[in-house]
């Protein structure tokens, strides 16, 4: 069953450091997960893939996505959308901010298995 209707705030979110440059707030629904991400430049993204499919918006800054097999550069404004499964990585060239939109929901940030992140 889902929550009742619920207004929430980014700042009311904790936010998480998920390694050196990277830090991840996010919020989930049943079939939903939504998060901001605060990028610095240097910072990598391990390849990885996952059950969900992504969709990514870059709101400032700049990013290189190693992704089928191609070099994929996003700027503010651009927004990219990951099938399920399609192993990717990601390389900040430029301090980032990031919404990036789930589904299905993101399981192994919630049962925090996802270890590839860390490597």
């Amino acid at each position: 069953m889902s929550e009742p209707v619920a207004v929430r705030h980014w700042t009311d979110i904790a936010s998480e450091t998920v390694t050196q440059g990277i830090e991840r707030k996010y919020l989930t629904g049943d079939r939903i997960t939504v998060a901001h991400f605060e990028l610095k430049s240097g910072s990598i993204v391990p390849r990885h893939s996952h059950k969900s499919e992504q969709i990514t918006q870059v709101l400032k800054g700049a990013l290189k996505f190693a992704i089928d097999g191609r070099e994929i550069v996003l700027r503010a404004g651009d927004v990219l959308q990951i099938p399920s499964w399609m192993e990717h990585q990601v390389e900040v060239l430029e301090d980032a901010f990031v919404i990036d939109v789930f589904s299905p929901i993101r399981q192994d940030w919630i049962d925090r298995t996802d270890a590839y992140f860390r490597r």
